[in-house]
């Protein structure tokens, strides 16, 4: 029998309901352990970011290949 579709493989493997909830608990503790990060990051650090050069000069390329 070839699965049709994803919920029939997981279904036949045993414990499936726990893989799942296990899975869903790392996904939630990564998003939050994200989130906690980029609240805590200093205000400072987002104003040194926005200030950064989205691409590099052509007069530095020229200087960095003498």
């Amino acid at each position: 029998m070839i699965p049709q579709s994803f919920k029939d493989i997981v279904s036949n493997v045993e414990n499936a309901g726990f893989f799942q909830t296990l899975a869903m608990i790392i996904f939630i503790l990564f998003f939050l352990v994200v989130v906690y990060v980029v609240i805590n990051r200093p205000k400072k650090y987002y104003k040194e970011e926005e200030n950064a050069p989205l691409e590099k000069d052509e007069e530095d390329d020229n200087q960095t290949t003498l």
